[in-house]
C-alpha cells in the first residue's frame, strides 16, 4: 500500500475527530440536573394513527430549570402526548393544565449524580481508546513508509510524522478532557 505522510495524518485526524463528535453526542443524552427539551423531543406519540415525534406536535419550553412546558399545536393531542410521556418511563409525572402539559423534573440524588458522572467518564475513556488506536494505526503506516517502493522517506521525516500524530492525539484527548470536565460539573451542579 503506497501512501504519504499527509494522507496518514489526515486519516488519523479524521478518526480522532469522529470520536470527539461521538462523545459530544453521547454526553448530550446524559441527563444533568436541569430540564432540557431534548429529554422529550423524540418521544413517539400516536397521532391520528401514526407514530410522530413529540417535537413535531408541540413546542417544548423550559420555564424554570426544573420544569418543562409542552404546548401542543393541536389541543386535542394533549391526552396522547401525556400517555406517550408516561409510557417513555422517564421517571416524571406529566400534569395536564388547560391545553398544555407541565412536567416537573425531580432533582437528582447525589448517588445518581455520581453514577451519571461515572457513565460520562466511561464514554470519554472509550473514545480515548478509539483515538489511541487511530494513533497506533497511523504509526504503523508511518513505519511502512520506510519500506515502500517508489518515494523514499528518511528516518527524520518518519520521526517528524510520528511527532505530528502524537500532537494530534494530545489535541483531541484535550478536547475530550474539556468536554468531560464540563459535563461532570453540569451533572454535579445542584
Amino acid at each position: 500500500m503506497s501512501t504519504d505522510p499527509d494522507t496518514i495524518l489526515m486519516e488519523a485526524e479524521e478518526q480522532m475527530q469522529k470520536a470527539s463528535e461521538y462523545l459530544k453526542a453521547e454526553l448530550k443524552g446524559i441527563r444533568a440536573g436541569r430540564a432540557s427539551p431534548a429529554m422529550v423531543e423524540f418521544i413517539k406519540v400516536e397521532y391520528y394513527g401514526s407514530s410522530t415525534d413529540l417535537k413535531s406536535l408541540a413546542v417544548v419550553s423550559v420555564p424554570e430549570a426544573t420544569q418543562l412546558l409542552i404546548k401542543p399545536f393541536d389541543a386535542s393531542s394533549v391526552g396522547a402526548i401525556r400517555t406517550a410521556i408516561e409510557e417513555a418511563n422517564l421517571g416524571v409525572n406529566p400534569m395536564v393544565e388547560d391545553k398544555q402539559i407541565r412536567i416537573n423534573i425531580p432533582s437528582l440524588t447525589t448517588d445518581r449524580r455520581k453514577q451519571l458522572v461515572a457513565q460520562a467518564k466511561k464514554v470519554g475513556e472509550e473514545q480515548k481508546v478509539v483515538m489511541r488506536n487511530a494513533r497506533r494505526d497511523a504509526n504503523k503506516h508511518a513505519d511502512s513508509l520506510a519500506k515502500q517502493d517508489g518515494t523514499h522517506y528518511s528516518e527524520d521525516e518518519i520521526s517528524q510524522l510520528k511527532d505530528e500524530i502524537q500532537e494530534l492525539l494530545k489535541k483531541y484527548e484535550g478536547q475530550i478532557d474539556t468536554n468531560m470536565t464540563k459535563k461532570s460539573a453540569e451533572i454535579m451542579e445542584v
